[in-house]
């Protein structure tokens, strides 16, 4: 019979500290404002227009400062790049010196149901890149989007060769859709109906509402909805772990929804047709062929991400044949933890930020050991790299 040691009992005790702190937390949580209130990077609006608001994050930058535009997917708040202190993108490279931007769509009503992805890939970004780089004396831009904002990048890149792009980072980005096993019951339904079933609603409303956003979210990580109670009370002593809950918990209640030709077009492109894994995006009489992409690419995947699993991911390493670099990595992390994750500065970002350092704006710096193409880095199991010349 294991005896209980005294001596632990006593350390195991709760402190006065940790009770004084139990309780500010307890109260700011159920009557208060919350343990920690939203705080944001210092950002300047640049100009403003429906769904195309364009930020600069940090002090005027210089004119020779790298510029880098953040594009964020769509029914996802902007605060993505920009979610709390140390969980901040925005914020990192600020401090590693560029000059990052960030378009921000606002909400989606009714009014724009004729919204497809053509609108961000033809107007939206290819607007912004052209007067971020009017701003830096015609330097070349660095796209860098997370989910569905990294789809949104490629396809602008494949679409528009003549637009001043250096490099395009997708993080999260699916590639390859069968890979996604929480999508497979849509897939199979889909296979017999198409995808009328899937869009009905948004046939109707004008679009996906944001509620059914919110809730589709939550859906992907039900286990944090069911503990989050138990979680919660663990975690009174420590403002930090409520602080990175309550960041989350208001980033999903300020996601908007969906206009309802993107979404048509998400369920019959990317769900369905598993377009961008054929390399081959189809949108009404035209296709946008993602090896016309010629610049260096960036590609993370998420060993613990339920919508963009690193295997659906990686893919990207096959397709973009014209591009001179392709480079794609896994690292630990969820879905909105890999871009915004409190583990992100030493994995993604880290990755990123040498990405960047390899591209300049007159040659890409190549690994001084190279592998064919699609073959594993002998030295990292996680990463993949693709060098043409």
């Amino acid at each position: 019979m294991r005896l209980l040691d005294p001596a632990r009992l006593v350390t195991d005790l709760p402190t006065r500290d940790d009770l004084d702190t139990a309780a500010r937390n307890a109260w700011a949580l159920t009557f208060g404002g919350g343990v920690s209130p939203a705080h944001r990077t210092p950002s300047v609006l640049l100009r403003s227009g429906p769904h195309r608001d364009l930020y600069r994050f940090g002090p005027e930058p210089e004119t020779e400062m790298r510029p880098i535009l953040m594009v964020p997917p769509l029914a996802v708040p902007a605060s993505c790049y920009d979610l709390r202190p140390g969980q901040s993108l925005a914020a990192e490279l600020v401090e590693r010196g560029h000059a990052p931007y960030q378009l921000d769509y606002g909400t989606m009503t009714a009014d724009d149901r004729h919204l497809g992805f053509e609108a961000w890939f033809d107007g939206i970004v290819p607007d912004a890149v052209r007067y971020i780089s009017d701003r830096h004396a015609g330097a070349a831009v660095d796209l860098v989007g997370w989910s569905l904002g990294g789809t949104i990048s490629l396809l602008t890149a494949a679409a528009h060769a003549d637009l001043p792009i250096r490099s395009v980072t997708a993080i999260g980005t699916p590639i390859d859709y069968t890979r996604i096993p929480v999508i497979s019951p849509l897939r199979v339904i889909g296979r017999y109906t198409t995808e009328r079933p899937l869009t009905a609603l948004t046939r109707v409303l004008g679009g996906l509402p944001a509620p059914v956003v919110q809730a589709a979210y939550r859906v992907t990580a039900p286990h944090r909805e069911l503990l989050k109670p138990w979680f919660v009370a663990r975690n009174l002593t420590n403002t930090e772990s409520l602080a990175r809950m309550e960041a989350i918990d208001r980033f999903m209640a300020e996601m908007p929804g969906y206009p309802a030709r993107i979404f048509h077009q998400m369920c019959s492109r990317l769900i369905l047709g598993n377009d961008l894994a054929t390399g081959q995006f189809h949108i009404r009489d035209r296709t946008v062929d993602l090896a016309n992409i010629s610049v260096p690419v960036l590609g993370i995947g998420g060993t613990t991400d339920v919508i963009a699993p690193a295997a659906a991911v990686e893919p990207i390493t096959g397709l973009l044949t014209g591009s001179p670099y392709v480079r794609f990595e896994s690292v630990p992390g969820s879905h909105l933890g890999l871009v915004a994750g409190p583990e992100a500065r030493e994995t993604t970002w880290a990755i990123l930020d040498e990405f960047l350092g390899r591209t300049t704006a007159e040659s890409v710096d190549l690994p001084e050991t190279t592998v064919p193409d699609g073959a594993r880095c002998p030295d990292d199991e996680s990463a993949v790299a693709v060098v043409r010349s």
